[in-house]
């Protein structure tokens, strides 16, 4: 019986911490207060700012990451953002399209390419590094592909986690800022393989979810654990 191979929602876990913007470690992870995420998300431009600012000292081994890949690599079967204004709704469809992928008609690079059409266009807020890391690295993607592995994803259930309520009760006007509100989203993966292989799990995951007023809904970023 063929080996079954990791689902693709299940990489970049175990990834160094450093890979994941102090916003999300240290912010919308606990979701202690809405300011306090639209704050640790504008510090990080400064940040960034600040490195690109600064004399590069070498080449960097994480540029492919944080970039991510060129829009010539096309989206394979990866699904499209859709027009939503409802963050509820459109986490719900960007869940579905984090656990889905289809090893047999889309590479690596498309996957990733298909995933950045998701993220905010708005860099100071976009967390890219998290998107990315949910895809397996070249050789593993490449494993997957050869045993023609895919999923398909069920969501059953999507809200706002209580602490990010309690913090948007507490302070409503801090929504204002940028319109990043969390939301919660499970669901089930359905797993399959060459020569009849199957498989199903249970997902959770948080996300950040920007909806501006009068436009549709983007990804900013996911959420290191999942907040109730």
């Amino acid at each position: 019986m063929p080996k079954r191979f990791p689902s693709l929602s299940g990489y970049g876990i175990g990834w160094s911490t450093r890979q994941r913007i102090t916003v999300i470690a240290t912010g919308l992870a606990v979701l202690l207060a809405l300011a306090a995420v639209v704050a640790l998300l504008t510090s990080r431009t400064t940040a960034d700012e600040s490195q690109a600012a600064a004399p590069s000292s070498g080449p960097s081994s994480s540029t492919s990451s944080s970039t991510g890949p060129t829009a010539s690599a096309g989206a394979g079967s990866v699904a499209k953002p859709p027009q939503l204004a409802d963050p509820v709704a459109y986490a719900k469809a960007a869940a579905a399209t984090l656990w889905s992928y289809d090893t047999r008609t889309t590479s690596r690079d498309q996957q990733l390419a298909g995933m950045k059409a998701w993220l905010t266009s708005e860099t100071k807020y976009a967390d890219w590094s998290s998107i990315a890391a949910q895809v397996p690295d070249p050789v593993l993607w490449s494993r997957m592909a050869d045993q023609a592995q895919y999923a398909t994803t069920t969501v059953t259930e999507a809200h706002y986690p209580s602490a990010f309520k309690q913090a948007l009760a507490d302070d409503p006007s801090a929504i204002t800022e940028a319109y990043i509100y969390a939301v919660t989203v499970t669901g089930k993966q359905q797993i399959a393989w060459k020569k009849g292989g199957a498989g199903a799990e249970d997902r959770s995951i948080t996300l950040a979810v920007q909806c501006r007023p009068n436009a549709n809904c983007s990804l900013v970023s996911i959420a290191p654990r999942v907040v109730p």
